[in-house]
Parts: structure tokens; C-alpha cells; sequence
């Protein structure tokens, strides 16, 4: 595995955002709503798909970026079907 640093700014921003939204979801959930920290795992799972592009890894860890992918997403239906049906 050759790692070489991508300084995408599309997927550094990505990054960025999804670590706020992160922070954001343990916020929520301390203060209210147990959606909040299964919003902010799923961008966790976000974020570290974009840092392993960043990292330039994204080429040999294909199917691990799809996992992960996956993961964010399916952890964002379930709670919004935890939400729309209490």
C-alpha cells in the first residue's frame, strides 16, 4: 500500500463538516434526542471514508470505503425509522 496525501479540498471540507456534525450529534444527544449521536456516528463513518481518501488509500481500501459508506448510511435509516415510528 502506497500512501500518498490527496489535498482534495472537496473531501477535506467533508472532513471538516462531518467532524462538526459529529460533535453536534453527541451535543444533541446529551442535551435531547437520541437521533442526534446515531447522526453523528453516521458521519463518523463519513469522515473516516474521506480521510482514508485524504490518506490516499482509497484506491487499495475500495471495499472497505464502501463498508463504511454502507454503515453511515444504513445508521441514518435507522434513525430516521427510529424517528418516524417511536
Amino acid at each position: 500500500m502506497k500512501m500518498a496525501l490527496n489535498w482534495d479540498p472537496v473531501a477535506l471540507l467533508n472532513v471538516v463538516f462531518c467532524i462538526i456534525i459529529l460533535i453536534m450529534g453527541v451535543w444533541g444527544y446529551k442535551k435531547t434526542a437520541k437521533i442526534s449521536l446515531y447522526i453523528g456516528i453516521a458521519f463518523l463513518f463519513f469522515a473516516i471514508s474521506h480521510i482514508l481518501t485524504i490518506l490516499g488509500l482509497s484506491a487499495d481500501l475500495t471495499y472497505i470505503l464502501l463498508a463504511t459508506r454502507i454503515i453511515g448510511y444504513l445508521i441514518i435509516i435507522y434513525a430516521l425509522y427510529k424517528y418516524l415510528n417511536p
